[in-house]
């Protein structure tokens, strides 16, 4: 009986953290419309800050309960500061971008922030003293829950309950309701909408510190408290729906009780069970438990475009195959080195286009693309190393793999949309993960599948030559595609879903198909991974191998059919030679990534355009 009591405790104590993340996620969101992927990273700064301050810079902190707490404070308002500087820098310019521009752009502020703070705060963990006045244990049967930890259960209804009363009975709070409604309105009536969304991204940002400073007494405080915290947040908050606070808080619980049980019941499928509940959510309620009607969401939306380099002639087809050939050929000439960047190069493309497939034309979004791409590298891999697969009927098993884990999860897809469907495919994704990393038996675990032999010292030469074929075939089954029938009616139902609906378009059956002939074809790419590097670990259905197929489309531009050619080179040759030469390159690729999404967020190819004309409306609707 106190074994279920201590789990249920636990579960409400890890609540609050999550909580206090999801909150100030929800409020940037409710006011800003932006969805901050960098949420994590003031998270860990104030964790690192307080950290350092308690432990190595004031000592004496540390042993005060009021000055502990004090500095709990100094490392929230930290994070708040920063958070001001990237409004002021970044968010406010992406107001009113669609919520994919927006992922990415602060996935790069995540990059910058992390290594500003390792440079400001070293690699090191740092362990910080407990709280003074709250070091004992309370015994409940013949167990032991700490006293801090109960300190922050009652903490989580607190927070909760000050956001309440500051948000409907304090001018400041009603004027942020209103700019969640409707900014124009406010702005008409002669509200400056900007200090509201300043103090909005403040206040997200300061809970966020608040809650990486707290941890501190039961965890140390490291450089990977980013990526670690920010999934389950997210989880959190679609699960709750967005721009809920309440909803945040009842998902917050469901979630905090989901992780504390599955340690004890399915401790090697903890973070399956969690996703698996945030899936069960979306699948019933798409807008999630108090989130508004996806039909109904005021979410932006880009203007309709046309799919853009469709049209080429005969000599500009040749010359475009003639520079695939000889690229790579001069590459493979320049020794193993360059030989390894163009393969990469080659497999992202891929990797890249497949998901260009179903963005551009289909308009569907995905944030775990690297569970298709994963299924095919372990697909690959294991028909290889069980039944001595040779590399086409390997990779015929990668496709298979995805098709069939893709055919299933697509009757999810055709309900969501915008970031719910991105946050689905997420979960997906991070199962596949967890499968990956616990299944030791199967997957090798962290160890991988390693000697894999699928390409020979003999046929790498061929092998490179068919990354050549099968790249060249992907941009032309994609220019293929944009110009037929199916792509006239996916880009209808991308423009305006509810005419094309009324004109009788299967949409159901067309988000269906353009997903799953996507995810086969990532499959593809992740069964050409497997063969090309030898050995297969779980960080190919990480969170950073769906970011990259993203920047793949983003950079080159998702509507510009060779902008998963441009993408892939740009970002295949910038973090290898970055990472050669520089020691905090993950941070200038940061800052290059956000500056891309300011300044272009159509990608890099329309970025002469844009030049030529300055004054012409860019895919979010602004003003260039």
């Amino acid at each position: 009986m106190s074994v279920s009591v201590i789990q249920l405790l636990g579960g409400l104590s890890y609540a609050t953290t999550l909580f206090l993340m999801a909150a100030g996620l929800t409020l940037i969101f409710g006011v800003t419309r932006i969805v901050n992927f960098a949420h994590g990273s003031f998270f860990m700064m104030g964790a690192l800050f307080t950290a350092h301050w308690v432990s190595n810079w004031f000592p004496a902190w540390g042993e005060s309960a009021a000055l502990y707490l004090l500095a709990i404070f100094l490392g929230a308002a930290c994070a708040g500061i920063v958070g001001a500087v990237a409004e002021f820098l970044l968010l406010r310019r992406l107001a009113g971008a669609p919520e994919l521009y927006q992922l990415v752009a602060t996935f790069g502020l995540t990059l910058a922030m992390h290594d500003a703070m390792q440079w400001c705060f070293g690699p090191d963990e740092v362990f910080a003293p407990r709280f003074p006045g709250l070091k004992g244990s309370l015994q409940i049967g013949e167990d032991f829950f700490p006293v801090y930890q109960l300190a922050m259960i009652v903490l989580g209804p607190l927070v909760w309950l000050g956001l309440h009363l500051l948000l409907r009975h304090s001018r400041f709070g009603r004027r942020l309701r209103a700019a969640t409604q409707d900014r124009g309105m406010l702005a008409a009536l002669g509200v400056n909408p900007k200090p509201l969304m300043l103090g909005a991204v403040v206040l997200g940002c300061a809970l966020a510190g608040l809650g990486g400073a707290l941890q501190l007494p039961r965890e140390p405080a490291h450089l990977q408290m980013d990526m670690n915290v920010i999934v389950e947040t997210f989880v959190v908050v679609v699960t709750g729906g967005l721009g809920s606070i309440g909803g945040a808080f009842v998902a917050a619980l469901l979630i905090g009780l989901v992780h504390a049980f599955g340690i004890s019941v399915f401790p090697q499928a903890t973070l399956v069970l969690v996703f698996v509940t945030m899936a069960v959510v979306l699948v019933f309620r798409p807008q999630g438990l108090f989130g508004m009607s996806v039909s109904s969401s005021d979410a932006p939306r880009e203007i309709a475009q046309k799919f853009r380099g469709l049209q080429l002639s005969t000599l500009a087809t040749s010359v475009v195959v003639a520079i695939f050939v000889l690229l790579p050929t001069a590459a493979w000439r320049g020794g193993p080195y360059w030989q390894t960047l163009a393969a990469d190069a080659l497999i992202l493309m891929i990797f890249g286009i497949s998901l260009q497939s179903m963005m551009a034309l289909g308009g569907l979004v995905s944030f775990g693309h690297a569970a298709f791409f994963a299924l095919g590298a372990y697909g690959a891999a294991l028909s290889h190393t069980l039944w001595g697969a040779s590399l086409p009927v390997a990779l015929a098993a990668g496709c298979g793999a995805a098709l069939l884990v893709a055919a299933v999860f697509g009757a999810a897809v055709v309900r969501s949309a915008g970031v719910y469907l991105a946050m689905l495919s997420l979960a997906l994704a991070q199962v596949i993960w967890a499968g990956a990393t616990q299944w030791v038996g199967l997957t090798g675990g962290d160890n991988g599948l390693i000697g894999l032999t699928l390409v020979g010292e003999q046929s790498q030469p061929l092998f490179y030559g068919l990354l050549v074929v099968l790249a060249l075939l992907s941009v032309f089954a994609l220019k293929w595609l944009g110009q037929s029938v199916l792509g006239a009616a996916l880009q209808a139902l991308r423009d305006a879903p509810l005419r094309a609906a009324a004109s009788g378009l299967p949409v159901g059956w067309l988000k269906y198909r353009i997903f799953v002939e996507s995810a086969v074809l990532a499959g593809l790419a992740g069964g050409l991974f497997a063969a090309h590097k030898g050995a297969v670990f779980p960080s190919v259905a990480s969170v950073s191998t769906s970011v990259d197929a993203l920047l793949v489309v983003l950079l080159g531009g998702v509507h510009q059919l060779w902008g998963a050619v441009v993408g892939s080179t740009a970002l295949s040759y910038a973090s290898a030679e970055l990472g050669r030469e520089v020691t905090y390159w993950r941070g200038l690729l940061g800052v290059f990534i956000m500056v891309i999404m300011a300044a272009s967020p159509s990608g890099l190819l329309s970025l002469p355009e844009r030049l030529r004309r300055p004054g012409r409306r860019t895919a979010s609707g602004g003003v260039a």
